[in-house]
């Protein structure tokens, strides 16, 4: 069953989670035609797959330690740093530990690109990682 998304002028809290981050799941907060944001929640040592989006979009770090990786090189960003991305830049995220970032979407008729995003499919991961905490890749509600 899928989350509600906040509505339009609703009061959004997007703040570090600290001890609880631990158990925190990823969810995308708001979702327009034309906007998505998603607090993801990365597990350390997590690496997610290449992909890009058709526009421009943020990665704003809320905590932990993120890399940004892309053809031209490689970003770290750390809690209150942010990052935008070009439009259709292949890029992927690294989690170096515990980290939540709050993901910035341009979206057209509701969606990231073919499939929310080239390469932003369906992975298989380690056992070792739990799926309860691994981002929906530009998943569609």
């Amino acid at each position: 069953m899928a989350l509600p998304h906040a509505q339009l002028f609703d009061v959004i809290r997007v703040a570090p989670l600290g001890p609880a981050l631990a158990e925190a799941f990823s969810t995308s907060l708001l979702k327009t035609e034309r906007l998505q944001l998603q607090h993801q929640v990365l597990p350390a040592r997590y690496d997610q797959p290449e992909h890009h989006v058709d526009d421009e979009c943020t990665v704003l770090c809320l905590e932990g330690d993120v890399e940004v990786v892309t053809a031209g090189g490689t970003r770290r960003l750390g809690p209150n740093e942010l990052v935008v991305i070009p439009a259709k830049e292949r890029h992927s995220l690294r989690a170096r530990a515990d980290s939540a970032v709050l993901v910035t979407l341009l979206l057209r008729d509701g969606d990231a690109g073919p499939d929310g995003g080239t390469g932003a499919g369906a992975r298989t991961l380690p056992a070792s990682s739990p799926q309860r905490r691994l981002p929906p890749l530009l998943r569609r509600s």
